[in-house]
């Protein structure tokens, strides 16, 4: 596959690294800064082109990958909408859920494969507890938590826009834990109702929060918590905690390291404890997911199949994040949809 890159920030980097383990090639790339963007042409063998939308109109383009700030997505989602190109989108979806809306719809309507970066569920230990949960082996589940009580440093806030509500969507909850809300609900299915309190600017001299915790109450019954920081020093491994009938998973990082299941059966489980995570350093983070994601997203454009993280399942975690944010300006419990 042939990927158009738009955005040539940090995490595009890691892009670039996995494409090029897979065997995809970033045939054009483009950066409102231009001097960093002919740097990664240079360093990736890409072609570098001066907007947008010449990289998504590049006949050498098979999809575009959009690793901007998310208030950016509207505008090339309409020009690969018209040339009926997929579109892959770096997380959160977008800043708003009116925007996440019109963006599954104007795909929708194109007939174009729209996915949104949320490469945990790739993880091993995502994909072993998606079986598992499956196949009963947790039974009834009664709890599922996360725990994102990371680190970020005064230079990693030392830009406006960082922790911008117009730019970002706001802090901690919105750019660092989507990814383990996004499996929270892949994993354990809709929330029904939150509650949330957050501190602004504990921390960071930034508008939104980099403290936050919500409780939660699944559509299925089962209840759960919700904590992301970006305040907390010196950063600390995310978890992801299931409590079933039956016994317990933990996911640390990237790794599942606890499973107490009584009386199990199945299948050995992957139980590690050497974890990679990016609580305080945002790169310290492993390639074979995106890898996973980005093979799993390449197959869907070629098939015409639903990639395992479509654009509706962006709006769904984007439409959490909202009714959390929603429940900490108006102080009262948010029912969804």
């Amino acid at each position: 596959m042939r990927v158009g890159l738009i955005g040539t920030g940090a995490i595009s980097y890691k892009h670039a690294q996995a494409y090029q383990n897979i065997g995809y090639q970033v045939t054009v790339c483009t950066d409102v800064n231009e001097e960093a963007g002919r740097k990664f042409a240079i360093q990736y063998g890409a072609e570098f082109v001066p907007t947008y939308e010449e990289v998504c109109r590049h006949p050498k383009v098979d999809y575009v990958d959009l690793c901007t700030f998310p208030d950016f997505r509207m505008q090339p989602l309409r020009i690969c909408a018209e040339m009926g190109k997929p579109i892959q989108v770096q997380k959160p979806i977008a800043t708003n859920v009116g925007t996440a809306r019109e963006m599954v719809d104007v795909a929708a309507k194109a007939g174009i494969t729209l996915g949104v970066v949320s490469q945990h569920r790739f993880d091993d230990s995502s994909i072993f507890i998606s079986q598992a949960i499956q196949d009963g082996r947790l039974g009834k589940i009664l709890q599922a938590d996360a725990y994102v009580k990371w680190y970020r440093s005064p230079a990693y806030y030392s830009r406006p826009i960082k922790g911008s509500w117009d730019v970002e969507g706001g802090g901690a909850l919105i750019n660092q834990a989507v990814h383990q809300v996004d499996v929270l609900l892949w994993l354990i299915g809709p929330v029904k109702e939150v509650f949330g309190m957050w501190q602004l600017a504990a921390l960071h001299k930034i508008e939104s929060e980099d403290v936050v915790t919500a409780m939660m109450r699944y559509a299925s019954g089962a209840t759960g918590v919700l904590q992301a920081a970006t305040a907390f020093w010196p950063g600390y491994s995310e978890r992801i905690e299931i409590h079933g009938t039956k016994g317990t998973a933990i996911f640390t990082g990237d790794k599942l390291t606890t499973w107490d299941v009584e009386n199990d059966q199945g299948s050995p489980a992957p139980v590690e404890k050497e974890a990679m995570s990016g609580a305080s350093d945002p790169m310290a983070i492993s390639l074979t997911p995106f890898e996973r994601q980005f093979r799993d997203f390449g197959e869907a454009c070629k098939t015409g199949r639903r990639p395992l993280v479509a654009g509706e399942d962006g709006l769904r975690a984007l439409e959490f994040v909202q009714s959390v944010y929603r429940s900490c300006r108006e102080g009262h419990k948010v029912v969804l949809g």
